[in-house]
């Protein structure tokens, strides 16, 4: 029979994230520049323990771009299987509103290089193929009211 610390021992083990789904005032949306890797992704990062994802959305976001927002519905869930990550990534995408294209964005100089505002196509050019499909997905989820559920695989991306 198995102890409990034996039983955790043998638990999937997944990391988790939470980012922001921000556009503009022409539905351009938010998109940042890490240091860290070769693409743009949306203001976010690692849930922390002992917060929530929208708490490290709203943490995140403050961090990256001087941003205070208002954390909204969730809009889109990606279960991510990489062959870079040693766990499977669980993002969560919060619909984060809009703000106009001219406000003050102060960046977090050891992680980012940079920021802006791009329409569908130009953000395509700029995000890794699960990012650009996660944005879709959010785009279309906050546009239709619902939420979209995403897996990464070996076999390429799947949404339900």
């Amino acid at each position: 029979m198995l102890g409990v610390n034996d039983f955790w021992a043998t638990v999937n083990r997944v990391i988790a994230g939470a980012a922001a789904y921000i556009t503009d005032e022409k539905g351009r949306v938010l998109l940042v520049d890490p240091n860290y890797r070769e693409h743009w992704n949306f203001p976010g990062g690692i849930v922390d323990a002992g917060e929530h994802p929208a708490q490290a959305c709203a943490r995140e976001v403050a961090e990256e771009v001087g941003l205070e927002v208002e954390v909204g519905r969730l809009l889109t869930v990606h279960w991510g299987e990489l062959p870079h990550i040693p766990y499977p990534l669980v993002n969560f995408l919060f619909d984060c509103g809009e703000i106009a294209s001219d406000t003050p964005i102060t960046l977090q100089a050891e992680e980012l290089d940079d920021y802006g505002f791009f329409t569908v196509e130009e953000a395509e050019r700029l995000l890794a193929g699960h990012a650009y499909q996660r944005l879709m997905a959010a785009a279309a989820a906050r546009e239709s009211g619902g939420m979209s559920y995403l897996t990464t695989a070996q076999d390429g991306l799947v949404g339900q």
